[in-house]
């Protein structure tokens, strides 16, 4: 089994049955994730992993702390034969360390989880923050705000996804400059 069936499996079984919406999203976003495959060539299965499993710390079977990167990539460290560079990348998606920080993790998860390689960072970044929690493409901008809307601008998460918001669409940015330029060498004029 490759790495990405062994990914979609573990994330399947924590999270469809107790949390199917979730499991949609992730569905979505490992299929954001297929559809960078030229750009990223042979990291193309390391992204479509940690998009199909950077959510499982939501699982009530595994969520300890509360912070579902830290939650998740500790369980899939610990439990599981899952690629470090999955691990790193399901730890730091989508911002992590700037919700970290709100929620006085910084520190463990730094200390725990090295930083993957930026444009894999970003590209999670991407496939994460222009995914509707249905599975379904948005744009950044409408899924920041849904995500302050769905918590308020004033819990941890409403705060932290508010200081987040430059960096995610500066990273959407970069991933759809990209493609862009993807599309350009491979479809000339």
């Amino acid at each position: 089994m490759d790495l990405a069936e062994r990914a979609y499996g573990l994330a399947e079984a924590l999270l469809s049955d107790p949390l199917p919406r979730r499991w949609r999203h992730s569905l979505g976003v490992a299929e954001r994730a297929r559809s960078l495959r030229p750009m990223l060539g042979s990291e193309a299965p390391l992204l479509e992993a940690a998009a199909v499993l950077h959510d499982v710390g939501y699982s009530p079977e595994i969520a300890f702390t509360g912070f579902h990167p830290l939650d998740g990539a500790r369980y899939l460290r610990e439990h599981t034969d899952m690629d470090e560079r999955v691990v790193r990348l399901v730890a730091h998606h989508s911002c992590a360390l700037l919700e970290a920080e709100e929620r006085g993790l910084r520190e463990e998860l730094a200390s725990e989880f090295d930083l993957e390689r930026p444009h894999l960072v970003d590209a999670l970044l991407f496939c994460d923050m222009t995914t509707t929690p249905d599975g379904r493409p948005t744009t950044s901008q409408a899924r920041v705000a849904e995500i302050v809307g769905r918590y308020g601008p004033d819990t941890i998460v409403g705060r932290f996804i508010q200081r987040a918001a430059p960096d995610i669409h500066a990273a959407v940015r970069r991933i759809e400059r990209r493609l862009g330029a993807e599309e350009t060498t491979s479809h000339p004029m």
